[in-house]
């Protein structure tokens, strides 16, 4: 389907199933984790549906849209007007309107508002830094999407914890240094940890990412899952990391 571009705007490939995407030439650009983050949920219950909380470009929810049958509708909720519109266009080229509902909504305060649906699923990949941490980029797009101005990590707890069914799994993707607040805070919103993965660039490196599940109002037991490793000992892609992008090591 042909999409007409805005100023500033280009078409970049998804690298899975001929899925596309649009962005900012200088706005936020989505990253290696999100595709790992969408690679990571597992959608068992038929007819799931899902909430994605700060879509931003949409690249999970289409991603998911893409490789989960089971899922009935997925809506992508992102503050951002500009992003939460180019997001729209992004699902209308990929032809996945009928599975994928992007909101111009604030998540946080949302359980508040005249929404009324409850999540069998919810997804984010967050900003991960707290305010006044690391080096701040005065766009204030750019700003909203790696600093929690907008959304804190105890924000976005309390309302997955809000809007997701008992039962219900949350998945993120964020920094290991922040790991014991992630516990901590899950768990203070009735959002018990179920599983981490730690995410490293090289076997040798120090992680740089991890994946954590939650279950609403779940029993504690946490599991360890085995390390993902992006790039092996010559700097290509590992073999898992060439089956999430669907493809074969060349």
């Amino acid at each position: 389907m042909e999409i007409k571009l805005k100023e500033n705007e280009r078409i970049d490939d998804l690298e899975y199933n001929g899925l596309k995407i649009i962005q900012k030439n200088d706005g936020f650009c989505f990253g290696m984790d999100s595709v790992i983050l969408s690679s990571f949920v597992r959608v068992n219950k038929k007819c799931a549906i899902v909430a994605d909380f700060g879509t931003g470009t949409g690249i999970i929810s289409i991603l998911l849209a893409a490789k989960n049958d089971n899922i009935d509708k997925i809506y992508g909720f992102e503050i951002q007007g500009e992003m939460a519109e180019m997001a729209q266009r992004s699902v209308k080229m990929n032809n996945q309107n009928d599975k994928i509902e992007i909101v111009n909504e604030d998540i946080v305060g949302l359980s508040k508002k005249n929404w009324n649906k409850k999540f069998d699923i919810i997804v984010s990949n967050p900003p991960y830094k707290k305010v006044n941490t690391g080096l701040v980029n005065q766009e204030d797009k750019k700003l909203i999407s790696r600093h929690e101005v907008k959304c804190t990590l105890e924000d976005l707890a309390r309302e997955v914890s809000k809007c997701l069914k008992d039962n219900g799994s949350f998945y993120m993707v964020h920094r290991p240094e922040r790991l014991v607040d992630i516990c901590s805070v899950m768990r203070d919103n009735k959002l018990e940890p179920k599983e981490i993965r730690l995410v490293y660039p090289h076997a040798t490196e120090e992680a740089n990412l991890v994946l954590v599940r939650c279950v609403k109002c779940g029993k504690p037991c946490i599991k360890v899952l085995n390390p993902l490793v992006v790039y092996d000992e010559n700097g290509k892609y590992t073999d898992e990391i060439y089956q999430i992008y669907g493809k074969n090591r060349g």
